[in-house]
């Protein structure tokens, strides 16, 4: 009584708030004002995986343990389906910490809400699975020798092989080559300017549409071409205008369907998946060493790391991909490093001519 007393006399008591977590946790995303796709992503995780457990806890209540027992739980058997039933499996670390930092952003407002609804929050204290726990999937780069083997083949074999040879010798990501407009593109210079990404968008109810917006880093970048590349993209060009004069304009996407709509990006991944296969196979029955299986995202590693392991400055490399700084890439491509450590010594020693 007395610590709340004092509270009132210095105009820091807040009056414990009466709503709910899930009725807060409600009005709260569907006031945010960002993409749609982490909207979409914000609300089915607050439907499946908040809800249903502290949902009907009053906001005023919801503590550190609470929430530290729920990301327990998660792990644990936490996986709904789409009707959001549980089906007995656990959610990866990196799942439950990306929960975490809706969840904390969330209870975070509710603070600095005028009038506040919580004096602190909750989040800040509970324990969710640690940052090493919730390491990315393992990537699975081509050396030079794989990619050269896999274009050589697909060059022959497949309809998306300038699709294929794009994302490799540019290391953009998948919404962003779908994304791409003709007019993106100034093939006399040798440049691309990376505007806008693909996505899925999931929204209960209503099913997946594609919808556009802008890449990753909300920012457009600017990369360099090759010859190679600027010359396989004008002959693409040459063959989308002979299917239609629409398709090769500046508004086309250089990437679109036939009828010069998005193409779906997840069956655009399970393409490039099975014709790898058929690579794969088709290159073992000749005797000759097919690449190893790969994620379609790992040709955007493969970039990377053949340019990081040929000495190109790391600088470089984080502008190409359009990673916010160049931390993040010397941080995702670290085993690259000593390759290009031991490549710098080499250098300085020869630089120096031996003399010591």
């Amino acid at each position: 009584m007395r610590e709340a007393l004092s509270k009132v006399d210095k105009g820091e008591f807040i009056e414990p708030s009466k709503q709910t977590t899930g009725g807060y946790l409600d009005d709260w995303v569907n006031g945010l004002r960002k993409a749609d796709s982490t909207v979409a992503s914000y609300k089915k995780n607050i439907r499946l995986h908040l809800k249903p457990y502290i949902g009907s806890i009053p906001l005023a209540s919801l503590t550190s343990a609470k929430i530290t027992a729920l990301y327990v739980m998660l792990e644990k058997e936490g996986m709904r389906n789409g009707k959001g039933e549980l089906i007995g499996e656990g959610l990866s670390a990196r799942t439950v910490r990306y929960i975490h930092t809706i969840l904390r952003s969330a209870l975070q407002a509710a603070v600095d809400a005028e009038p506040a609804l919580l004096a602190k929050n909750p989040a800040d204290k509970a324990k969710p699975p640690t940052a090493k726990e919730a390491k990315a999937p393992e990537m699975h780069p081509w050396n030079d020798e794989q990619l050269r083997t896999f274009l050589d083949w697909s060059r022959q074999n497949s309809t998306l092989h300038s699709a294929w040879l794009v994302l490799a010798y540019t290391g953009i990501r998948r919404g962003e080559l779908l994304a791409l407009r003709w007019r993106d593109l100034d093939l006399d210079k040798g440049k691309m300017s990376v505007r806008r990404s693909v996505g899925l968008i999931r929204i209960k109810g209503e099913g997946k549409k594609i919808q556009e917006g802008t890449t990753k880093s909300c920012k457009a970048r600017v990369i360099d071409l090759d010859p190679v590349t600027v010359a396989l993209l004008r002959q693409h060009k040459k063959e989308r205008g002979g299917l239609a004069h629409k398709l090769a304009q500046g508004d086309g996407l250089v990437f679109g369907d036939h009828e010069g709509v998005w193409r779906h990006p997840e069956r655009f991944s399970r393409t490039f998946k099975e014709q790898l296969a058929r690579c794969r196979r088709e290159l073992a029955k000749q005797g000759v060493e097919p690449p190893p299986d790969i994620r379609l995202h790992d040709l955007r590693h493969t970039h990377a790391t053949i340019m990081l392991i040929a000495g190109v400055n790391p600088k470089i490399v984080s502008e190409r991909l359009g990673h916010s700084t160049v931390s993040i890439t010397l941080d995702i491509y670290s085993h690259c490093l000593p390759t290009i450590q031991r490549e710098a010594v080499e250098r300085f020693a020869a630089i120096m001519g031996g003399n010591g």
